[in-house]
C-alpha cells in the first residue's frame, strides 16, 4: 500500500483527507512561512484543428499528393478547398506522376490550356496506355503512351532487314489529340488515300476497340504487309478490318529464383520477319508464349530436366543429342501417363509459382553458377541466324508445340532449351533439324505492371485460348 506523503502519515494517498493534501502552492508555502513561488500561465490548446485552417500553399503540397479519384471529393467538402483546387501546380504534379508529362507552362498557356483542362481530358483515357495484342487472325503488338499532349498507339512493325538482336519497330496507327478545346479527338493514322481522319474508340476493362468508316485500311494493310515479307489472308472480309479489337498484354513478373529476368523476346520462326515471343517462369516450367504472328509456338521448358552439356561434346554429335532428347520424351510420356492412372496427374502443370509447389531455386542459382562451355551448332541444323552466342551456361528438355490460329493443326515438337547468357536463349527441333534464336527486346515499355500474379496468369490464358477462335 503506498502511504500517504502528507503530514499526517496515516493510512494510504488514495484515501487520505488530510487538508493539506489538496491545499494548492500557494498556500501550502505560506503556511510554511516561505514565499510563494510564481506562478506559471499555461496556453490552452485550441479545441480542434482542422485542414481548412492551413494556409492555402500548405493544402497545394497536400493535394498534390492526393490520388486524383479524390480530389473531386475534396472539391465538394468546402469552398476553400474547391478554389485550392482549382490552382495548376496541384494537376501540373498529377500529369507529369501519373502519364508522364513534362510539357511547361509556358508551352500550354501559348496553346490556351492548363495543366487541370490537360488532366481532365487525360483521365478518361488512362487505362488504354499500355501495351496491348491484336485480337485477330493476325495478331500485332500495340504499345499506347503518351507523346507530349497526344496520346499515341505505335504498332510493332515486323521488318525482314532488322537484326534478332536489334530494337523492334513501331509505327503510328492512331493518335488521340488532347489540345481541342472541347474534348479530345481520336484520329486514325492508317490508310492511304485519308490520313489521318476520324476513329472511335470503346474501352472496356482489358480490351479496347477502335472503328474506323474508312474502306481504305484493308488495301493499306496488304500492300505493307506484303512489301515486309508477311503473308496476308486475301478473302478476309473488309468490315473486320474496320473493327479492331486489342487485348491487354502485362509483362511477367520476376522473381529471384528464375534463370533468367523474364520478358520480351524476338526471334525468326522463318523468312517472313521477326516474331515477338514472352518468356515467364512457373515453378517447375517456363514458357515461351508467342505474341505476333499468325502461327502460334508456345514452347514448355522443364526446369527439372537438365541435359548435361558434358563440356559441350553433346552438341557437335547431332544423333547423340537426338538420342538423349527422344529417351527424355519418352520417359515424360510415361510419368504423365502414369499420372493418369493414379489420378495424380499435376493440375495444368504450369499455374504461378506458390508454396504447393517446388521451387527453381537451386536451377536459377545454378545458372548464374554455371560455367560456361563451348556452343557449336550441330552439323545438318539449319538456323536463320548465324551469329548466336559461342558459349552457353545449360541445357534443357523442352516441348514446343506449333499451331495455326483459325485451323485445326497442332503439333508438338520434343527438343533442347539452351540458356546462353541473361538476354538470350535457343532452341533445337531435332526432329526437323531446326535451330531458333531468342534475342531479349531492348525496348523499354511503361504501365505493364500486372495488379497480381493471378491477373497475369488470366492474360497468359486468354491468350492461349484465342488459338482454337
Amino acid at each position: 500500500m503506498e502511504e500517504c506523503a502528507c503530514l499526517c502519515g496515516v493510512g494510504s494517498s488514495r484515501g487520505c483527507r488530510c487538508p493539506q493534501k489538496h491545499q494548492h502552492p500557494a498556500e501550502m508555502a505560506a503556511a510554511d512561512g516561505k514565499p510563494a513561488p510564481a506562478e506559471k500561465h499555461v496556453e490552452e490548446p485550441p479545441q480542434h484543428c482542422s485542414l481548412q485552417d492551413l494556409p492555402v500553399e500548405v493544402l497545394v503540397e497536400i493535394f498534390a499528393w492526393v490520388p486524383a479519384t479524390d480530389l473531386p471529393s475534396l472539391a465538394e467538402a468546402c469552398t476553400k478547398f474547391h478554389h485550392t483546387l482549382h490552382i495548376d501546380s496541384i494537376w501540373r504534379r498529377r500529369c507529369r506522376e501519373e502519364f508522364g508529362i513534362r510539357e511547361n507552362l509556358q508551352n500550354l498557356e501559348m496553346i490556351g490550356m492548363s495543366y487541370r483542362e490537360v488532366y481532365a481530358k487525360l483521365f478518361p483515357y488512362r487505362n488504354i496506355l499500355g501495351l496491348w495484342q491484336l485480337d485477330h487472325s493476325y495478331r500485332t503488338l500495340l504499345n499506347v503512351v503518351v507523346d507530349g499532349l497526344c496520346i499515341t498507339g505505335w504498332k510493332y512493325r515486323p521488318s525482314f532487314h532488322t537484326h534478332v538482336s536489334g530494337p523492334i519497330h513501331f509505327k503510328p496507327v492512331f493518335r488521340i489529340r488532347l489540345t481541342e478545346r472541347k474534348s479530345a479527338t481520336v484520329e486514325c493514322m492508317e490508310g492511304l488515300h485519308s490520313r489521318p481522319h476520324n476513329r472511335q474508340v470503346l474501352i472496356q476493362k482489358d480490351r479496347f476497340t477502335t472503328h474506323c468508316n474508312q474502306t481504305y485500311h484493308r488495301k493499306d494493310l496488304t500492300a505493307s504487309l506484303r512489301d515486309e515479307w508477311v503473308q496476308v489472308l486475301m478473302g478476309e472480309d473488309r468490315q473486320r478490318y474496320d473493327f479492331l479489337t486489342y487485348r491487354r498484354l502485362y509483362l511477367p513478373l520476376s522473381h529471384p529464383d528464375d534463370l533468367i529476368r523474364p520478358g520480351l523476346f524476338q526471334y525468326y520462326l522463318d523468312d517472313f520477319g521477326l516474331k515477338i515471343a514472352m518468356l515467364s517462369f512457373h515453378g517447375k516450367y517456363a514458357q515461351v508464349t508467342d505474341i505476333t504472328g499468325y502461327s502460334k509456338m508456345t514452347l514448355e521448358i522443364h526446369l527439372m530436366r537438365c541435359i548435361q552439356l558434358r563440356d559441350g561434346e553433346i552438341f557437335s554429335n547431332f544423333n547423340e543429342l537426338s538420342r538423349v532428347v527422344q529417351e527424355t520424351d519418352e520417359q515424360v510420356i510415361r510419368e504423365q501417363q502414369q499420372q493418369q492412372e493414379d489420378g495424380t496427374e499435376e493440375s495444368e502443370g504450369h499455374g504461378w509459382q506458390s508454396p504447393a509447389q517446388p521451387s527453381v531455386g537451386e536451377s536459377g542459382a545454378a545458372a548464374s553458377e554455371e560455367q560456361p562451355v563451348p556452343f557449336v551448332l550441330p552439323v545438318g541444323v539449319r538456323s536463320r541466324v548465324q551469329n548466336y552466342p559461342q558459349t552457353c551456361r545449360m541445357c534443357f528438355y523442352g516441348v514446343d508445340t506449333l499451331a495455326i490460329i483459325g485451323s485445326s493443326y497442332r503439333k508438338s515438337f520434343p527438343g533442347v532449351f539452351i540458356l546462353f547468357d541473361e538476354n538470350h536463349f535457343g532452341f533445337i527441333w531435332p526432329k526437323a533439324k531446326h535451330f531458333f534464336l531468342y534475342s531479349r527486346v531492348q525496348n523499354t515499355f511503361q504501365n505493364v505492371e500486372a495488379p497480381s500474379p493471378q491477373a497475369f496468369l488470366e492474360m497468359l490464358k486468354s491468350i492461349q485460348s484465342s488459338l482454337a477462335s
